[in-house]
């Protein structure tokens, strides 16, 4: 099960060297121009999650294996984009085909790097981006509506379904506001409104990329993203690019201590990791044995079956039952055996809802 990350903002706010950073690869090219990163880069980053390396060690586990994220790279938007402005259709149909939208934002002064509209504005560089999704949006919607109107009015249930929900969304644009703010009735409009495949229906996570001396508290202009996101019910993160692509230089018993000096306790970039993880309402379960502990990421909802499936498809048709026991009695008991032996390990059937952090044993058919 992949899940992606979309890098987006305008050119020349560190677009690429986060990414480059994250995936510790100089894939993407970092460059002082607009239109450096043309065709998308994609990166598969482990998730960090100290609850596996101490999982494993209960187990005896000879290899660790984590879940991993995707972070796609996709090149600089301008204002215009949704005209096709600056290669705007290449980089809009990039931008949908990602399940959430990672939006760097510059929050850093400093005319040795330049900035594509001549200045230093995080919150109109956000409504930039945001205006250009939300125009291209607009034009979907506008073309799609009318025809599901006149279907409704035909007696088609589906399309009064879909017109409903679309119709709603598109007066939302229209009043600016981001199709991720539209409220579908029930399952049958929320399975439209996901269809549509709108580019401001994805969730987003702010990126403030700020100067090496504010990577620990953040300064006045990550603050005011900080609060454009709490408005929007939205998450940010403070972040320095190039401290972190100081950091992927550097060996990896050199870390801690370097971040230390710079007040921080753990790289700008975990956090970035966990809050998309978070942002695409995702969790982990883990499997553990002689052979190896790994983690496994699902949706939140995901029934014992289906996270089967994700191990291999032929667990979920053939699934009998799931042992699971929560990680924090896997470890306090000191393994699987125990956890049974102290009462802990359940036998769960289809109907239950895998939960972060279990440590699971699926039962199959052969």
């Amino acid at each position: 099960m992949g899940f992606r990350c979309g890098i987006v903002g305008l050119p020349n706010v560190g677009k690429s060297t986060l990414f480059n950073a994250l995936t510790q690869t100089a894939a993407a090219e970092a460059a002082n121009y607009p239109f450096c990163t043309i065709e998308p880069n994609v990166g598969q980053v482990a998730v960090p999650d100290p609850r596996l390396e101490t999982i494993a060690r209960v187990a005896g586990s000879a290899r660790i294996v984590p879940t991993t994220l995707a972070f796609v790279d996709i090149a600089g938007l301008v204002r215009g984009a949704s005209r096709g402005e600056g290669l705007g259709n290449q980089f809009l149909g990039h931008i949908r085909e990602v399940d959430a939208i990672v939006h760097v934002l510059r929050c850093f002064e400093g005319s040795d790097i330049t900035h594509v509209e001549g200045r230093v504005d995080p919150i109109a560089d956000a409504e930039t981006v945001e205006t250009e999704l939300m125009l291209a949006d607009l034009d979907s919607l506008e073309r799609r509506v009318p025809t599901l109107l006149k279907k409704a009015q035909g007696g088609e249930k589906e399309a009064k379904s879909a017109a409903r929900i679309l119709g709603e969304t598109l007066e939302l644009l229209r009043a600016g506001t981001p199709a991720r703010l539209a409220a579908p009735r029930d399952a049958d409009e929320a399975r439209h409104l996901a269809q549509a495949q709108l580019l401001t229906a994805k969730p987003v996570l702010y990126v403030c990329n700020v100067d090496e001396g504010s990577a620990a508290t953040g300064n006045a202009l990550s603050a005011q993203v900080a609060k454009k996101a709490a408005a929007e019910g939205a998450a940010s993160v403070v972040v320095s690019a190039a401290i972190e692509a100081e950091i992927v230089a550097l060996a990896p018993e050199d870390r801690t201590a370097f971040l230390a000096d710079l007040g921080l306790a753990e790289t700008g970039l975990a956090r970035v990791i966990r809050a998309g993880y978070d942002l695409l309402g995702l969790i982990t379960f883990f499997t553990a044995g002689p052979k190896e502990a790994r983690a496994w990421t699902i949706k939140k909802g995901t029934t014992a079956p289906q996270a089967a499936g994700v191990i291999h498809s032929d667990f979920e048709t053939k699934f009998i039952r799931a042992e699971t026991v929560g990680w924090e009695d896997f470890v306090a008991l000191g393994g699987e055996a125990r956890a049974r032996e102290a009462g802990k390990l359940r036998a769960e059937g289809k109907a239950y809802l895998v939960q972060d952090g279990d440590v699971v044993h699926f039962l199959h058919g052969g």
